[in-house]
């Protein structure tokens, strides 16, 4: 497994739960993180996000009165939040199909269901820092390649005309360490 010097990371947690927060921020602390910054809600990460840059999003689903996934909604739109392609990891006990499929939707990166455990954690942080996706842009979607397999070869009937890949994806510089 990659090894990965976190120390430079810039990471919002968003969660209405103190207690969630804290578990994360600590969570992050022993990666190696040591720029977080927390908000309450949506409404509070928008202000952070505009303020702030942010390299990494973890979110919680559940919040009033914005929950995660209109929070996500609103960066991927990218007029209110400077960096419409900041990483988004959902976290949330909501582990539906439905619900998997309606974040994906939304533009969330990585899906993280709770209970939380630290490799659960760690997992996603390495796949968005280490295997970023690139985003896509059509009339209906804007946001991370919702596919996980490299299909830029298919060119069948349900291939989508207006689908643009950019080559814009999330990148921090020397991220990834050597491994020894």
């Amino acid at each position: 497994m990659d090894a990965y010097d976190f120390s430079r990371l810039t990471v919002l947690v968003v969660d209405d739960n103190c207690h969630m927060r804290q578990l994360v921020r600590k969570i992050l602390y022993a990666f190696g993180c040591r720029t977080i910054h927390d908000a309450a809600d949506g409404t509070q990460a928008i202000s952070m996000l505009q303020t702030h840059q942010i390299d990494i999003l973890v979110a919680d689903w559940m919040m009033k009165p914005m929950d995660g996934i209109e929070l996500t909604k609103i960066i991927r739109k990218g007029d209110v939040v400077p960096n419409p392609y900041v990483p988004v990891i959902m976290l949330t006990a909501h582990t539906t199909m439905q619900n998997i499929l309606r974040a994906r939707e939304a533009g969330v990166t990585e899906y993280l269901a709770k209970p939380l455990t630290p490799r659960s954690l760690l997992t996603r942080l390495q796949m968005v820092i280490g295997n970023p996706r690139p985003f896509v842009r059509t009339a209906q979607f804007f946001g991370p390649d919702r596919r996980r397999k490299d299909s830029s070869f298919y060119t069948g009937p349900e291939r989508r005309e207006d689908a643009e890949s950019t080559k814009d994806t999330f990148e921090l510089d020397d991220m990834e360490e050597d491994a020894a």
